[in-house]
Parts: structure tokens; sequence; C-alpha cells
């Protein structure tokens, strides 16, 4: 039976890389598949990694649907044996929904990538209905590392080196020099460390913690 995986890890865990990685396996056994993507650092149409592999996709947009999409695919007599969706956490709840419908309707395996949480530690909407209707909910198992050798479990947005706690849910990084992201333990991202002020950061006890 088809399945709605998906794969999920923090930035810097490799998502990317094995949605392209799925996709070469499949695409190497003869079989033929869609690839959709949304918001990617590299620009619309495009899958990148940061290990420097690359792919054309179709970039998802608010209001496409995906059932649609790939039903008349269908009937133009094309042959779609698996979808690939990467940057997963930036569909709209109804596309998610959709690609159970895929799963569902049309018997074709859907694998999608991404990230549960933003900047503020809140999930996604695209990644909450995915945990929900999702039949395997898989953790990425490379992991990524916090600035401190502890296993990343946050994304942070940083300005200038600092952290930035407040703004709009999604900006993509490095579409301003002076906005990025790094990967935090959550020791760190809460008391808002980053690398680049780890050494002169005096660590104050968190409010709760009893020291």
């Amino acid at each position: 039976m088809a399945s709605l995986i998906y794969y999920y890890g923090t930035m810097d865990s490799g998502k990317s890389t094995l949605a392209l990685q799925t996709a070469h396996n499949h695409q190497s056994r003869g079989r033929t598949g869609i690839i959709f993507t949304k918001s990617d650092r590299g620009g619309p149409g495009v899958i990148t990694s940061r290990l420097g592999l690359k792919s054309e996709a179709i970039e998802v947009v608010s209001g496409i649907d995906l059932h649609r999409y790939i039903a008349d695919s269908l009937s133009n007599g094309n042959r779609v044996d698996f979808v690939i969706c990467d940057e997963a956490q930036f569909f709209d709840p109804e596309q998610i929904e959709q690609l159970a419908k895929i799963v569902d309707g049309l018997g074709i395996d859907c694998y999608a990538f991404g990230i549960l949480s933003d900047f503020q530690t809140k999930m996604f909407p695209g990644s909450a209905r995915l945990v929900e209707l999702s039949d395997r909910v898989q953790p990425l198992q490379v992991e990524a590392l916090c600035w401190c050798g502890e296993r990343a479990t946050h994304n942070a947005r940083v300005a200038n080196g600092v952290m930035v706690t407040e703004g709009e849910q999604v900006v993509v990084g490095d579409v301003a020099s002076q906005i990025g992201y790094e990967v935090l333990c959550r020791r760190h991202h809460m008391r808002k460390v980053t690398s680049r002020n780890s050494q002169s950061a005096r660590l104050e006890p968190l409010p709760f913690s009893g020291e």
C-alpha cells in the first residue's frame, strides 16, 4: 500500500540531501516521480543541498491543488510512481491533506521532508498537519550539532550573530546578508547563546532551573 512519510530534522540535518537521494534511488530503478518544493534558499523551482546537490522541482505556491496536479498529469498519460516534497513545512495545511488524498486515492507514495518548528520553537502549520496525517513520521538519522557539540534540536534566527526572537515565521535564510540561521541545543536556544557570542556570554540560570 502507498504511504505518506514525513522525514524531519533541524536545519543542517540533511533533509534536502535525503530528498534528492530518495528521488535518485527511485529513478535509478526506472520509476518516474514528481518533485515539489517551496521557498528553497536556492530560489524558486529548485532543490539545493548544502553538499552541493541540486535538482529542478515544481515550486509550490499557496492555492495550488497538489492532488489535482497529479491527477491531471495522470490523465494526460504521464506516469507518476512517487512524489517528493521538500521544504514541506512551508506547505499549506490543505496541501498536506491533498498529499494524503494522493496516497489514498491514487495509490502513490509521497515522501515529505522538512523541519518541525520555527525560530520561536512553534510548529509550522504544514509540519503539524503532516504529523497528524502521515503514516509514518521519521526523524532524520544525521544529527546536526550545536556550537557546543551537543545535539542541535532548535533552529535560531540570527542577525549579525545575535539571536532574533520576533518577526515573520517564514524568512528564508541568505535573503539578506545580515539574516541567517543557526542550529542550537535547547539549553543555548533558551539562553539565546549563539556561536558568535558564546565566548563572552555569561550563562545566567534559567528562571525555573532552581540554580
